[in-house]
């Protein structure tokens, strides 16, 4: 075939792959009209890893599994802004890793809410101002995010999907080399997963914390001598050139976020469960707590304390076990949990994996 031959052959291709996808928005669209009569979330995170799965099971090359992923994120968020206009709430400001992992979840094509605080999120999500709410709750080299571990406690909002962002730092500047830089605006956070980089390759320049690395890269942006430590997302967003990609000390550093929501949703078959309960105060109290997990062997993949901020040395735990709430296992294990404990809930089950 010649030149034009294949640009014809693709044109046609386009053609057929545009009729295919208004077919199936309106396949999308009539679920979404059963899920309103029958009063179901909108929103089906077990539905979608189901789709994710199917897709890459039937993708046969040259297009890569996780480009075929990225293609259908973007096809199920555009589905999904006509099914109902959803609005997801994150911790801002815009261009943070939390925007960037609610994007890699949701999609382009919904409205998206920056908030001030983890606090704002859960409060925009029970309020009903955002459908959702996407919060950091542990980073593989930093452990637990606390504000996120102190808010669940409380709260009715369920964890009803995760998602795993790979860290990646990048030294976002206008100035020309290394040696130029005077001042770097960074993150704590930020600054420590990235400490021995910044010793051996700045350790001259003036370190200025500050709020959230999207805040780095704005106040670097307008200065010619100064730098950012942020995501590439903000680098765009505040037009700041890369100077050096993943420049964090552990090269396998992640975030782990999740999606809070108001209902659990169906089991997949690969499930995680979030649970936070309390013990009472006496000698094997925990080693009791967990017995069951062990006798049914289901495992426990997390187990993290927090003090209860109620009683003086009283502690929360949160455990992730995997398994999904509505399976019998998983169901008897955790009722007998609550006979060793002063306090059990179940923070969500969700599908396991990103």
């Amino acid at each position: 075939m010649s030149l034009q031959e294949h640009r014809q052959a693709i044109d046609r291709l386009d053609a057929e792959i545009v009729r295919l996808l208004n077919a199936r928005t309106l396949q999308v669209l009539e679920i979404g009209e059963i899920k309103r009569k029958s009063g179901e979330e909108i929103y089906a995170p077990h539905r979608e890893k189901a789709v994710l799965d199917k897709v890459c099971r039937l993708n046969d090359g040259p297009i890569t599994d996780g480009s075929l992923r990225s293609i259908y994120r973007e096809i199920m968020s555009s589905a999904l802004a006509l099914e109902k206009p959803l609005t997801i709430a994150y911790l801002g400001p815009e261009a943070t890793y939390s925007h960037q992992a609610a994007l890699k979840r949701f999609g382009n094509s919904l409205a998206y809410a920056a908030q001030k605080t983890i606090g704002d999120v859960f409060l925009e999500v029970a309020k009903s101002r955002a459908d959702y709410g996407v919060i950091p709750i542990e980073n593989s080299t930093e452990g637990a995010v606390t504000p996120t571990l102190d808010l669940l406690v409380d709260t009715e909002l369920k964890i009803v999907a995760q998602i795993i962002l790979p860290i990646q730092h990048c030294l976002v500047t206008h100035a020309a080399k290394l040696t130029t830089i005077r001042k770097l605006y960074v993150h704590p956070q930020t600054h420590a997963q990235c400490r021995l980089w910044i010793r051996q390759n700045l350790p001259e320049t003036e370190i200025i914390e500050t709020s959230s690395n999207a805040r780095s890269a704005e106040l670097a942006a307008g200065e010619k001598t100064s730098a950012a430590i942020a995501g590439l997302l903000a680098a765009e967003k505040y037009r700041l050139p890369v100077l050096e990609h993943d420049i964090q000390d552990n090269s396998a550093n992640a975030t782990r976020f999740v999606v809070l929501g108001r209902k659990v949703p169906p089991p997949t078959g690969a499930d995680r469960t979030s649970i936070l309960f309390s013990i009472t105060d006496k000698a094997g109290a925990l080693h009791s707590a967990l017995a069951p997990f062990r006798r049914l062997k289901i495992n426990m993949t997390k187990i993290e304390s927090r003090p209860s901020k109620r009683k003086v040395w009283e502690y929360y735990f949160f455990a992730d076990v995997d398994g999904h709430l509505a399976e019998k296992k998983l169901a008897t294990a955790i009722q007998e949990l609550g006979r060793h404990c002063s306090f059990v809930k179940v923070l969500g089950s969700y599908p396991n994996g990103d």
